[in-house]
């Protein structure tokens, strides 16, 4: 799968409640706004990064990508920024980001796709989910393009949880627990103090 197949979208569109209700992509990580950090981390991963946010749009604009908001203002979950990739990826696959998870692996989109494709005698996987430490992290997920009409089905019907929708495809799981894989590649941050913290372990 060449990188250009990829569009990657940082998903920064929640209400950040445990933050205080802050806009947690432009908080500051290593001096740069968490929402930026994650582009750049995709920036030799993909063809595009686009970003998911529903505040702040002019000051997302900024960092150098087009933002989109929910079709709603529900603040709906990562689900509703997974449907927001998905209408507007123009590339076959859709490789889906947290903002706050500054450092997911650089070989993120590489280990997935490799992962995806099956022998030549079945058919691709429709998803490929990372998983570290036994725990699936549903929030990376590399997404064929053609589920967008199931998505929005499965949403309809009034459903948020993600791992929900993906059992319902044939999705593969990609373990990043190799010995040079960052034990923290996926820890997210939800306060102040995560965040501090795990600048700290930097």
């Amino acid at each position: 799968m060449d990188k250009n197949d990829i569009t990657a979208i940082v998903l920064a569109g929640g209400r950040g409640t445990r933050m205080g209700g802050v806009d947690k992509g432009l908080q500051l990580f290593n001096g740069r706004p968490l929402a930026l950090q994650a582009k750049q981390r995709l920036a030799s991963q993909v063809g595009r990064v686009i970003i998911n946010a529903n505040r702040n749009l002019d000051t997302y604009r900024t960092l150098g990508s087009d933002v989109y908001p929910d079709d709603d203002a529900e603040f709906a979950g990562p689900l509703s920024g997974f449907a927001v990739g998905l209408a507007h990826c123009q590339t076959p696959y859709l490789l889906t980001v947290p903002c706050d998870s500054p450092r997911f692996p650089i070989d993120l989109a590489h280990r997935l796709a490799i992962n995806m494709q099956k022998d030549l005698e079945q058919d691709d996987y429709d998803i490929a989910m990372a998983a570290q430490g036994g725990w699936t992290q549903p929030v990376f997920c590399l997404i064929k393009r053609t589920l967008l009409p199931d998505l929005l089905e499965f949403m309809a019907s009034g459903k948020r949880k993600i791992d929900a929708w993906t059992a319902q495809h044939k999705t593969v799981i990609v373990n990043f627990d190799a010995p040079h894989d960052d034990p923290l590649a996926f820890a997210n941050v939800n306060t102040v103090s995560e965040l501090s913290a795990l600048q700290q372990q930097t």
